[in-house]
């Protein structure tokens, strides 16, 4: 994973002022106390006195204060000044400053130039060693290559391993962020499946009974007649109770520690005579029509659910007439057609949410099926096809 550079601040940092003021102050008390680097009778020194020690102290003071904001332009000023501080008598703080300026290049700097500055010098500190070695056939002439790797490599590998560090530790955040994200979209994604699942459960469990219960209690109410009455209050009765049943069934399921927590059997293709009893028990004069072999459950589940929500619509919607219900297998697919007399009418004999067609299409596309619903030569038909053959998605 690729980690973005961070944005470097458009203002001096705090902290770095505090440094330039520390590393400036430090130079002035050795400088007020005649502390160098070097004798004056050193044969490298040409610039003698105070005012030549002063300049390049004060130049890499301010380069410390713009050690994060302008990393390369502190590291190109303070090394023209630290070569001039090496024409003087030096200062200790003016080379520190220097190793910081370095160290801060390599930490703050583009990641090309850190690296840049790695390899300039960790190949100042071998020439610095072997160069003065050849001239001079000295072993003390090592020592200037350890020097220059002190003042110069060092503080650039310190801020590499520094770098690479803060590097995998945003990689690492980076990561973990994104992990939480993808499983909060996992977990979005779940609770809303879930939710769409107990939707249509809900529905296709209930929506029938209460729609008999609906439409035998209008009946009830607007015919004057004893029996009439006395047979609605009857389906009424019963679809109160299979209804009430099976929300007990649905509220055990979803509630911890009450009610009955066992599932109940999953409706299977055989039932559906029961189902088509039910609804002629309603008042359809429903005609059914199965020739199917061996389906797998989750199949089973929702072509039952269909014909169920569509003799459910039927009994709201339908004119009088025969409601024929067909599921045929052939060429590795079940279809399930429902047709009912359809024609244009003020509104349902019950109210509806809408959401019955949205639950079949969805039960049909979770299977890799297909679904439609329609008028069609005067009739309303609901057909939904599913795929048996193994390998597609059931």
């Amino acid at each position: 994973m690729a980690v973005r550079e961070p944005r470097r601040p458009r203002r001096p940092h705090r902290f770095d002022v505090y440094i330039a003021v520390g590393g400036l102050l430090g130079g002035l008390l050795l400088v007020a106390i005649g502390l160098g680097t070097r004798p004056s009778d050193d044969p490298i020194v040409l610039l003698d006195g105070t005012w030549p020690v002063l300049v390049p102290l004060g130049v890499l003071a301010g380069c410390e204060v713009l050690r994060r904001t302008a990393p390369r332009t502190a590291l190109l000023t303070g090394t023209a000044a630290i070569v001039s501080d090496t024409l003087t008598q030096g200062n200790l703080f003016t080379v520190l400053m220097y190793t910081d300026v370095i160290y801060a290049a390599v930490l703050y700097g583009p990641l090309a130039s850190a690296r840049r500055i790695q390899w300039i010098t960790g190949l100042l500190t071998v020439a610095g060693a072997l160069v003065p070695f050849v001239v001079w056939r000295e072993p003390e002439a090592l020592l200037i290559g350890v020097v220059v790797g002190i003042v110069a490599y060092a503080p650039a590998a310190t801020g590499w391993i520094v770098r690479d560090h803060r590097d995998a530790a945003e990689a690492a955040r980076l990561r973990a962020e994104q992990t939480a994200l993808l499983a909060e979209m996992d977990r979005v994604q779940a609770v809303t499946a879930e939710r769409a699942r107990m939707a249509r459960e809900l529905h296709d469990m209930v929506a029938n009974h209460l729609s008999a219960i609906a439409i035998h209690s209008t009946a009830a109410l607007s015919i004057d007649e004893p029996d009439t009455s006395r047979q609605a209050l009857t389906v009424i009765r019963e679809n109160s109770v299979e209804g009430l049943a099976e929300m007990r069934r649905l509220i055990g399921i979803l509630r911890d520690g009450s009610g009955d927590r066992e599932p109940a059997a999953a409706p299977t293709l055989d039932g559906l005579e029961a189902l088509v009893d039910g609804a002629r028990a309603n008042g359809l004069d429903v005609r059914l029509r199965s020739e199917h072999g061996e389906v797998a459950a989750p199949v089973e589940l929702a072509a039952y659910r269909i014909v169920q929500e569509s003799l459910t619509n039927a009994l709201k919607h339908a004119c009088p007439g025969r409601v024929t219900v067909a599921l045929v297998q052939r060429d590795g697919v079940l279809d399930v057609r429902v047709k009912s007399p359809y024609s244009r009418r003020d509104g349902p004999r019950a109210p509806g949410s809408g959401a019955g067609l949205v639950g079949m299409r969805e039960r049909a596309a979770l299977l890799g099926g297909t679904f439609d619903a329609g008028p069609e030569e005067c009739c309303w038909t609901v057909r939904a096809t599913f795929p048996l053959v193994e390998g597609e998605p059931v």
